[in-house]
């Protein structure tokens, strides 16, 4: 009978450690995947930036092409 008990209180406690575990677990993952979703942002930002730039750098390089064949 006092094995069972024991088995019992064994498992229990593999249940809750298990528990706790996958708890902490998930909150690193949050963590980091808001940590992540941030630099992805950014780096989208740079993106739109750098395409814009582009894009006005396109329409100056037309405009001196036209004034210098003026």
């Amino acid at each position: 009978m006092t094995e069972i008990i024991i088995a019992v209180i064994a498992l229990v406690g593999t249940i809750v450690s298990g528990l706790i575990s996958a708890a902490t677990a998930n909150k690193v993952t949050s963590v980091k995947i808001e940590a992540l979703t941030k630099e992805v942002e950014k780096h989208n930002k740079v993106v739109e930036r750098t395409f814009k730039l582009e894009q006005r750098v396109e329409d100056m390089d037309g405009r001196l092409t036209r004034v210098e064949s003026s």
